[in-house]
């Protein structure tokens, strides 16, 4: 078994065009493998730096198989189970901007650079007002980019098409517009700093580089623990960087007010490689598919599932009476409040399903269940609420996932003595006990749903307003009690 490098793998060699900033598993496994399909695919021709956003982090590890690696896929794919791995070699260096300051800078000046793509997680985008401009780097990621784009601005003298397309992909809804909105911060912050050039910095950054905002789908478990001896066997190298993702992706891209989308396509041609990359006015709709579709049933398969004796979401998606529980809710209820064209909707929720049916992960439905109330707030509630609307009824299926997550809540022990062991905020917690404990079921559901400062902390609206609710959320509740889980979602499927 060979050591993985370029001595012993080839290596394809292409411009550097994008600067990376994150070297982890889902960057290496979603945007990296996209520019590697664009690069076999297209004329894209164009290689990664890669830039360590933190102090501590792998581009040692990188560097040490001169970034060579391998993306383990894994999943449905029309219907037929899909198990590969694509060596992925795309990325040309990886640096350490605190101990290689000077070279990290240095990218600025080339030429052909033209992509800034972030993964710094959520925490990434925040504007720090201790950051200096002498600082080297800034500690901030928004921080680092601002004093590597006037970095650029000075080499190129201000030069229009120097400009950058930025590219976050923390997982915020617009997350591009955080992103600008933290870099224009820093770019009042270090005024003195830019002296003279701080009116004519700050036009060229607003005119002739282009935030998008972004919305990424890709479950990325990561490195293969359990499986990693088998597939360096089948490799045939020793590869201590596999990342191991399933084989669905997305990735959609909103471009920015100041380029037109036509352009956007043509210099980032994803979409060409025939990869799921839509670029388009705006990420809201597509971001609201994906909270609703794929986020909204997993809140509440997950404690109907678990209450009725399953434990794994593919079983889940397979049982006679569950499986029907799931579809009714994905395309008779939540798919109904959305705008997007029913086709696309459609095939969405295609995707979604073949998602939970993957072979290859067995996706335990406790593992949802973590601070089910917010879920269902952000994921499910507002489906209810326009369902009602547009209807002139409640969804019976999401309605009885509350009632579920509410039982849920009680504690205690299933049918065949496994445990029931809720996990969310204390007073949540202490609140539901305190309710189960009165015994009165209508009391549990009034409590639930007129928690305003516990539970429903976004909304602040008392669910008892909504007409019909109280009674519905009750009935399931007595009938979940009376008769069982598995019994309640027959009387609605």
């Amino acid at each position: 078994m060979k050591v993985l490098n370029k001595q012993t793998a080839p290596k394809a060699v292409a411009p550097e065009r994008i600067i990376q900033f994150g070297e982890g598993n889902f960057l290496r496994a979603f945007v990296d493998w996209i520019v590697w399909n664009m690069n076999q695919k297209t004329s894209f021709n164009g290689s990664v730096v890669v830039v360590q956003p933190i102090e501590r982090g792998m581009a040692d590890w990188l560097n040490g198989q001169d970034c060579l690696y391998h993306v383990n896929l894994q999943g449905r794919l029309e219907g037929k189970p899909v198990n590969r791995l694509d060596r992925i070699d795309v990325i040309s260096r990886a640096l350490n901007p605190y101990s290689q300051n000077a070279a990290f800078m240095a990218l600025a000046d080339q030429p052909d650079i033209r992509f800034v793509i972030s993964n710094t997680t959520e925490a990434g985008i925040t504007f720090d007002p201790n950051c200096k401009f002498t600082d080297a780097p800034a500690s901030s990621y928004p921080g680092k980019l601002t004093q590597l784009l006037y970095r650029r601005f000075k080499t190129f003298h201000g030069d229009p098409k120097k400009g950058l397309i930025i590219m976050p992909c923390e997982l915020i809804f617009l997350n591009g517009h955080h992103l600008k909105e933290c870099i224009s911060q820093y770019i009042e912050l270090w005024k003195a700093d830019f002296g003279s050039d701080y009116a004519k910095f700050k036009k060229w950054f607003e005119h002739y580089n282009y935030v998008c905002a972004t919305l990424v789908d890709r479950i990325v478990p990561g490195f293969p623990r359990k499986d990693i001896a088998k597939i360096q066997k089948k490799v045939d190298y020793i590869d201590n960087l596999v990342v191991q993702a399933e084989i669905f992706h997305l990735w959609v891209i909103e471009r920015p007010s100041n380029m037109p989308i036509a352009t956007l396509r043509r210099e980032f041609p994803a979409e060409k490689a025939g990869l799921h990359v839509l670029i388009t006015k705006s990420e809201a709709p597509y971001h609201e598919r994906k909270v609703t579709l794929l986020n909204g049933p997993h809140t509440v398969l997950s404690p109907v599932a678990y209450l009725s004796g399953i434990n794994i979401v593919r079983d889940a998606l397979h049982h006679p009476v569950v499986g029907k529980y799931i579809r009714k809710v994905q395309y008779d209820e939540l798919m109904q409040t959305l705008n997007l064209p029913m086709a696309e909707l459609q095939q969405f929720a295609a995707d979604v399903l073949e998602r939970f049916d993957n072979p290859y992960v067995d996706h335990a439905v406790t593992s949802i269940m973590l601070n089910s109330f917010p879920k269902y707030e952000t994921r499910d509630l507002p489906g209810l609420k326009v369902y009602l609307e547009r209807k002139g009824e409640l969804p019976k299926g999401l309605v009885l996932g509350l009632a579920a997550i509410i039982t849920y809540y009680k504690g205690g022990v299933r049918a065949d003595g496994a445990p029931i062991e809720p996990n969310d905020a204390q007073e949540i917690m202490d609140l539901l006990k305190n309710l189960w404990a009165t015994g009165d079921t209508r009391k549990v559901a009034e409590g639930v749903l007129g928690a305003t400062d516990v539970i429903w902390k976004e909304s602040k609206q008392n669910l008892n307003e909504i007409p019909g609710l109280t009674d519905m959320v009750t009935d399931f509740l007595n009938q979940i009690q009376e008769k069982g889980m598995l019994e309640t979602v027959k009387t609605i499927v």
